[in-house]
């Protein structure tokens, strides 16, 4: 049994040393140059890598990030010319969340999909809700794509995956389930017009995005208590932040960052790197900590004058807004109802 597994447990250090380097190297080097928002390249990096134990193929990298950028640019546009214009500018936006979550639900898109998601997210509040980073949105967003595409090759590069004529396992592809996506981007277009009454950016930042996730992680839920699991797990990911930002405020330089970040992802990236249903759950927490962590120390406007203790009620906030409201406008489907169970 010990030498059946053994195969896997190698992929997933392997995997799980290529997330932690990738993104520790990368968000050092985000902080270093004075990004904006510097957890967007190392989140790039890890959902590429987490994605596959190969690196994609040349071809294939370049249509994930071409698309990932002409959401962006679509949704500069969108903003630009709608954001004054409440009613056709959330139909679009809603449509826009409608094709992700209809994507994601039958299997497809990968990586690529939740990334679209996070852009479609990011551009419009951050357009609309600050004037000054308008301007500046494209350069951040093509900075973050390049970087975690670059990422995810010196990943590769430095912990190569052996040769093996195994065929990695096909993605079991599904119909889609329609009528899940429309409650999806009900409950994630909400969260975001409800952020559009605000003007505080960290809210913006952090309500959606995690709603976003925790949507696609309880695709794996199978009962209240496992759906309940995936609210304490990314509430943690929320804590770790906190108690990272807490260890750098001891000795806040770059090696401390590197340091920091390294050492939580591989507690957290091993895990997402699994080959298990609980591994989304995990890249979902490590999400949760890339965003708050990166919140902490970014330059963004305002982002520094809350607490982590605050930051930490969103993230709660948010997961048992998508929790509660999924439970109500999901499908009765034989595991919507082992949910609610």
């Amino acid at each position: 049994m010990s030498a059946e597994r053994s195969p896997a447990v190698e992929e997933q250090k392997r995997k799980g040393l290529r997330v932690a380097f990738a993104v520790s190297i990368g968000f050092t080097f985000a902080v270093y140059v004075g990004a904006i928002v510097p957890f967007l390249g190392p989140l790039f990096a890890a959902q590429f890598l987490l994605g596959s134990s190969r690196p994609m193929p040349l071809g294939k990298t370049v249509g994930a990030a071409m698309v990932i950028l002409i959401a962006g640019i679509g949704m500069m546009v969108l903003t630009n010319v709608l954001g004054d214009r409440p009613a056709p500018f959330l139909l679009i936006l809603g449509l826009t969340y409608f094709a992700c979550f209809a994507a994601q639900s039958t299997g497809k898109g990968g990586a690529a999909v939740f990334l679209v998601l996070v852009v479609s997210i990011i551009v419009p509040l951050l357009g609309i809700l600050n004037k000054e980073l308008a301007n500046s949105i494209l350069s951040i967003l093509v900075a973050g794509v390049l970087s975690g595409t670059v990422l995810m090759w010196l990943a590769y590069a430095v912990f190569p995956e052996p040769f093996s004529r195994e065929v990695e396992a096909r993605i079991d592809e599904r119909p889609p389930a329609l009528g899940r996506a429309l409650a999806n981007t009900v409950i994630l277009l909400g969260s975001v017009v409800i952020c559009l009454t605000s003007d505080n950016l960290t809210v913006a930042v952090v309500i959606p995005i995690t709603v976003a996730s925790l949507l696609g992680q309880l695709d794996v839920a199978a009962s209240a208590r496992v759906a309940i699991g995936l609210v304490l797990v990314n509430l943690f990911g929320g804590m770790l932040a906190s108690i990272a930002y807490a260890a750098l405020s001891l000795r806040p330089n770059l090696l401390s960052i590197f340091l920091i970040v390294l050492v939580v992802v591989l507690f957290i990236g091993g895990r997402a790197a699994a080959r298990s249903k609980d591994a989304p759950v995990f890249a979902g927490a490590l999400t949760t900590f890339l965003i708050l962590f990166g919140l902490g120390v970014s330059p963004l406007p305002g982002s520094a004058a809350e607490s982590f203790a605050t930051r930490i009620v969103y993230v709660a906030v948010a997961l048992i807004y998508a929790l509660l409201f999924a439970v109500i406008l999901w499908p009765r489907t034989r595991e919507t109802k082992r949910i609610s169970a």
